[in-house]
């Protein structure tokens, strides 16, 4: 390993992590490059923080069973990379809410899948083909927007304009 840690100091790594909407770089490899040497100790065990930290794409259609009271909950989590979205039809029998989770911070970024499109542009397309699909006709939507976090550290250097051209606050 020791040869890999002077790349977490090169200068052309230092340019891309600046860049990193133009490379589609993950919002938590700066954490786990400043993390790297306590990563690739011998014995390394994971903390809390590394696990939130660490993603894994949805890969298909992951069902969750909960019982809360009385009432029996199927959260169904979907990947949603366009590849990935053929395979929700099955799941949308019988369905009572949808909670459309996106990115408030990814208003910057292109799709990995497709790069002359934004990742925001994209996700408000989808959510309002989904309220306007016929499956969901009398379905609850809710919006969910999260890494405000990222957001407000972003929107300070980076305009919203880049995806809300008519934006004019």
């Amino acid at each position: 390993m020791r040869k890999h840690r002077k790349y977490v100091k090169d200068e052309t790594v230092a340019l891309m992590l600046r860049d990193k909407t133009v490379y589609n770089i993950d919002d938590s490899t700066i954490y786990f490059l400043e993390n790297f040497s306590r990563i690739t100790e011998k014995g390394y065990l994971p903390t809390e923080e590394d696990i939130l930290k660490s993603r894994v794409p949805t890969s298909g259609v992951i069902q969750y069973k909960i019982m809360l009271k009385n009432f029996n909950f199927r959260i169904f989590d979907v990947g949603g990379q366009r590849a990935q979205r053929r395979k929700w039809l099955h799941v949308f029998d019988d369905v009572h809410a949808v909670l459309f989770i996106t990115s408030l911070s990814e208003y910057d970024q292109v799709l990995r899948e497709d790069s002359t499109v934004n990742r925001m542009k994209e996700s408000l397309n989808l959510f309002e083909k989904i309220c306007n699909g016929r499956y969901f006709f009398n379905t609850a939507m809710i919006l969910f927007l999260n890494k405000i976090d990222l957001f407000e550290i972003k929107i300070k250097h980076t305009n919203i304009t880049v995806a809300l051209t008519s934006y004019k606050g």
